[in-house]
């Protein structure tokens, strides 16, 4: 009996590392265009995303027209009164509402409701924000990189909200019928 190998070597696009057998790489694009598609290891994502790489299968916005600029959740002279914890706050649902994933969950919404909607920073030398947006049925993660060239990535996804980790289901922020997140601020 022989036996045959037909294994294709796959190489990361970023580090041009052989992926090892049963390996799964993460498909990206790395220009706007979205059409042709590259291999990246696990370990290289961030690097990719932080080239503005868009990953496959993420919601993506190729518009002719662009939309009239949002207002942001909270106006210049609310922001002087608010703490850095807050003003990361603002930002991240700033970043959110100006990006792709905005109309993936409102779309989501209209089928399953109202969510509940999380924003939290993590401690941290990168200024990074999760917001947690979650039904019964479903949630998203997404991690905002305050200082990013693609700010807004989604992180994770589940279907019980048992998954999520308690510091995430503190419901600080709502979602408007748009998908427009607004943090519940006291001051705003």
């Amino acid at each position: 009996m022989q036996i045959s190998s037909n294994v294709q070597t796959l190489i990361c696009a970023v580090c041009g590392r052989s992926l090892l057998t049963g390996e799964r790489p993460v498909r990206y694009a790395p220009d706007s265009s979205g059409s042709d598609y590259v291999d990246v290891c696990l370990l290289c994502q961030e690097v990719a995303v932080e080239s503005g790489w868009i990953k496959e299968g993420s919601p993506t916005l190729f518009e002719r027209k662009r939309p009239a600029p949002e207002e942001p959740v909270a106006s210049e002279p609310i922001l002087r009164r608010l703490s850095e914890h807050e003003l990361a706050i603002v930002e991240a649902a700033d970043l959110f509402n100006a990006s792709a994933f905005r109309r993936t969950i409102a779309g989501i919404a209209k089928s399953l409701g109202p969510p509940k909607a999380s924003v939290v920073p993590i401690s941290g030398v990168n200024h990074e924000v999760v917001i947690t947006i979650a039904w019964d049925l479903s949630w998203y993660q997404y991690r905002v990189t305050l200082d990013s060239g693609q700010p807004v990535r989604l992180e994770e996804r589940g279907h019980e909200l048992g998954e999520l980790e308690h510091s995430f289901m503190e419901w600080n922020a709502r979602l408007e019928d748009d998908g427009r997140l607004v943090p519940k601020i006291a001051r705003l």
